[in-house]
């Protein structure tokens, strides 16, 4: 069966087709990274009880694969069955990984017609992919900067306060192999310092006594229990730190060089998903000013649509930091390169 229905959606009216949710029965299934469902009231949670709540015969089924988006990969290269339909978390550098890896197309090319709410997703650098093949499309975004303690620390205010003495033993990074910030962090410093000079800055921190934990759970894990005094994270922190109460004055934000590392995260569908209509059903449900503003407020990061899109109360606004100016490598300048300087990172200062 098929056909329309107008449907009141915050506030807008939004032509609906039944078949989308009808020739469903039952599942879509997405993959995402831990914390999107796991800890305390995660934004996948919420999605799925809003979204399953909107569409009564629809369950989603979300699924964390260990190595992330490694997994598809791996097993697009064995020419096995892909048994999810969307993926909820992917960065620039994913998808460039994804192209240097593979010959075919793990993802497919955006249908935006079939997306109502893609308009929305607001006209700014930090959101922005550069995908040649227009694959993905922003939910949310951060910007990486340093989280410290103002008790123990200064603010430092540039890559090079990072290497003096008076910052020694202070800093908690991740590992660039294995870690959204700790890529971004390292990509940050490539900027700085180009593709010839960032080994020799890294040498200089590590000379310095920065400390490379895993993941950003492990890095900031650690961070919390005071092992450090600065940690890499999203200039967003003290919105989490005012949600549970926590103490300010370890949850200040250092912007070096007056700029923060957008790193935008998207969706996207995968090649033959055999429930792309619902898949696209969800990806307008995701950019709904609801389910922005919960995603900004539960996952900790800027909405990816236009200001007029989204109502966010007034604490939040006090508490999520922009920098004064975004920067990133965009996909022409990664690809090709993002896995050899990660190489080269990964075995000159992470096997130190």
């Amino acid at each position: 069966m098929s056909g329309e229905r107008e449907v009141e959606i915050d506030g807008d009216s939004a032509e609906v087709t039944v078949a989308v949710v009808e020739q469903t029965e039952g599942r879509l299934r997405i993959a995402t990274y831990s914390s999107m469902v796991d800890g305390e009231e995660p934004a996948g949670v919420w999605l799925k009880e809003a979204f399953e709540e909107r569409y009564p015969d629809v369950t989603i089924e979300w699924t964390v694969p260990e190595a992330g988006v490694n997994h598809y990969i791996q097993r697009a290269q064995q020419d096995a069955g892909i048994d999810v339909d969307v993926y909820f978390g992917l960065n620039v550098d994913d998808l460039v990984r994804i192209d240097d890896t593979l010959d075919e197309q793990l993802f497919a090319s955006l249908e935006r017609d079939r997306v109502e709410r893609a308009d929305r997703v607001r006209d700014d650098p930090a959101v922005e992919f550069g995908d040649p093949d227009d694959r993905v499309l922003p939910y949310d975004t951060g910007y990486i900067s340093l989280v410290y303690d103002e008790g123990e620390v200064e603010g430092p205010e540039s890559f090079e306060d990072l290497v003096d003495p008076a910052y020694e033993g202070t800093l908690l990074a991740q590992n660039a192999q294995d870690s959204d910030p700790g890529r971004a962090f390292l990509l940050w410093t490539i900027d700085a310092y180009g593709a010839d000079g960032y080994l020799d800055y890294w040498r200089e921190l590590v000379d310095n006594d920065v400390r490379i934990l895993g993941s950003w759970d492990d890095a900031y894990s650690a961070y919390e229990n005071a092992e450090r005094p600065m940690v890499v994270s999203y200039s967003t922190d003290q919105v989490y730190t005012n949600r549970y109460d926590g103490d300010m004055s370890r949850s200040q934000i250092a912007f070096l060089e007056d700029q923060g590392y957008a790193n935008p995260e998207g969706m996207a569908v995968f090649e033959g998903s055999e429930n792309a209509d619902l898949a696209y059903a969800f990806m307008d449900f995701v950019l709904s000013s609801e389910a922005q503003a919960e995603i900004a407020v539960r996952n900790v990061q800027f909405p990816a649509v236009a200001d007029e899109h989204v109502d966010l109360d007034a604490e939040y606004d006090e508490y999520a930091h922009e920098p004064p100016e975004s920067i990133a490598l965009g996909y022409e300048e990664l690809s090709g390169n993002l896995g050899g300087w990660i190489e080269d990172w990964a075995r000159e200062i992470a096997s130190q």
